[in-house]
């Protein structure tokens, strides 16, 4: 069932309005946006497609993509040699702060990547001679 222009554009309307202090949609604003979808007869995967469309229109913020982009640059790394250095987290934790803007504290990123990581059963490299407990010291 296509959405009417008018519906559309309420709802793209309701978004901005969510996002008009940090231009950004977390899981929970992104989920409330949905509901209001819903109830305006926009299919979920309708009501996601349209929030895209505004956050690469208006330059927004969508905690998920951002969270998507790390996890494909972690699961690159993954399955490049079985396991993830430190310096391949890094990479992925610097790719997950840029696409999130910076709103995502660096520790929070660092444990979501590492709940990744442990969800996918990737390993992490740490230890060794010289090495560090990197991944361990990740609360």
């Amino acid at each position: 069932m296509a959405v009417s222009d008018e519906v559309k554009k309420q709802f793209i309307d309701y978004i901005m309005l969510q996002v008009f202090d940090d231009q950004y949609i977390d899981r929970q604003e992104e989920k409330k946006i949905l509901e209001e979808g819903i109830k305006k007869g926009i299919a979920i995967e309708e009501g996601l497609a349209i929030m895209r469309q505004a956050a690469s229109e208006k330059n927004l913020v969508l905690e998920r993509d951002a969270e998507d982009r790390a996890k494909d640059v972690l699961e690159a790394f993954a399955t490049n040699d079985g396991k993830v250095d430190k310096k391949e987290f890094e990479n992925s934790v610097s790719v997950f702060k840029t696409h999130s803007k910076g709103k995502i504290p660096d520790h929070e990123m660092r444990r979501r990547l590492k709940q990744m990581m442990e969800n996918n059963g990737w390993k992490a490299k740490e230890g060794g001679l010289f090495g560090s407990k990197w991944y361990s010291a990740i609360q």
